[in-house]
């Protein structure tokens, strides 16, 4: 149907180096919450032939086996030989940690307001950095996510399940890669046009063979539960040729370069900042969860069909300096009075933030593959809609 308008997404999959390096850096976080939920971490990790690096500012007590987690999430994605060009036993690590600055600690800890005298306890916690976050939900799913971003995901996932499952295509290695394109009428999918799935594999099976097995055991499946008209799309399946090297040793890697993978697949803005390896006093994550928790119960509330909102941080400052709201056209009631029906029912300070949406908790390793927004997991508390009826009433609903 060429009268569409056309809009692609793309995940990747749980072996391919930036997310390999994003597991590592949550897992390291994972590991000092556990033993102190007010450590402070940036963590950041590299991986490239044969080798590990992770970087990064702590403030904990905790000691952490770096090491060892390293090794246990690159066995765990299933880089164990060299026949998948990485071994997680036998590469090489080195740790580059130190302490976080003192000046970001008094800032962080002691807020702009409580320095000026306020008594609220919520105003005792600054923002960990400037910044700006957006959130964004879409009716174009049950899980109010925007529907090329949300398909790519789970044929990622799928093509993963599929490779530690081993039965069904043993030839399958961890790295890989999908993108989808999709038909829209206005804001509504309709159509998928074009999927481009690239896998690691073994070199015994041929490029036919196996491509009739993934789009038989992972696309196919997908695609059936998207609801859409799949009749007639376009399928690019390792279109470079044989994917046998693949992993650090096909690409170096790098914490926190897949930030529009994270988020919405590109269907919304992005304030720029990454999410793996941080601690929640961070708002680059924790306000970026939190601008997804007012989004998705916007939607839910029948406040927009669809809906982006941004809200700014001062470093060392609790209140943001800024929200703002756009419905592109499809608001029930203005965007200034949506905007108002947020900010009375949403406290967006970083230690409200942390206290409502409960952050202090080792859950980040698994948002750090598949998308940290649309998995609606008991631990992802951003994607409740607990604040729906709140929202209605103040915006007069």
């Amino acid at each position: 149907m060429t009268d569409l308008r056309l809009f692609t997404s793309e995940s990747v999959t749980e072996g391919h180096p930036d997310k390999i390096c994003d597991q590592i850096s949550d897992a390291i976080l994972d590991d000092l919450l556990r033993q102190d939920p007010g450590a402070k971490v940036a963590v950041e990790t590299m991986v490239t032939t044969g080798l590990v690096h992770v970087a990064g500012e702590v403030r904990t007590d905790s000691y952490s086996d770096i090491t060892g987690i390293v090794r246990q999430v690159i066995t765990d994605i299933g880089y164990r030989s060299s026949d998948t060009g990485f071994d997680g036993d036998s590469c090489g690590v080195s740790i580059s940690v130190g302490e976080q600055s003192s000046d970001i600690h008094a800032g962080v800890s002691t807020a702009l307001e409580a320095r000026e005298g306020s008594g609220d306890l919520r105003d005792e916690q600054g923002a960990g950095d400037q910044g700006i976050m957006f959130g964004f939900a879409t009716n174009e799913t049950p899980q109010l996510m925007p529907a090329a971003s949300w398909i790519s995901h789970r044929m990622a996932e799928r093509l993963a399940a599929v490779r530690h499952e081993g039965e069904l295509i043993p030839w399958l290695r961890p790295d890989g890669k999908t993108q989808v394109t999709l038909g829209y009428d206005g804001f509504t999918p309709k159509t998928v046009e074009a999927v481009v799935l690239s896998t690691q594999h073994g070199p015994e099976i041929s490029q036919e063979a196996l491509r009739d097995l993934v789009k038989q055991h992972v696309i196919d499946p997908v695609l059936a539960e998207s609801g859409l008209d799949i009749s007639d799309y376009q399928l690019y399946f390792n279109p470079a040729g044989p994917f046998v090297i693949g992993g650090p040793k096909g690409d170096a890697g790098l914490t926190g370069r897949k930030i529009i993978v994270d988020t919405y697949g590109g269907a919304s803005r992005h304030g720029g900042g990454a999410f793996s390896g941080k601690d929640p006093s961070k708002v680059d994550r924790s306000a970026a969860y939190a601008m997804r928790w007012v989004a998705k119960n916007a939607v839910a509330a029948g406040l927009a069909e669809r809906l982006e909102v941004q809200v700014a941080y001062a470093i060392g400052k609790a209140a943001p300096v800024g929200l703002y709201v756009e419905t592109f056209g499809t608001g029930a009631v203005a965007d200034d009075v949506i905007t108002r029906a947020i900010s009375q029912t949403f406290d967006l300070r970083p230690a409200a933030i942390i206290e409502d949406l409960d952050l202090l908790r080792p859950i980040y390793r698994r948002t750090a593959a598949y998308g940290h927004f649309g998995r609606e997991l008991p631990d992802f508390t951003w994607e409740r809609t607990d604040r729906v009826d709140d929202l209605r009433r103040a915006a007069g609903l």
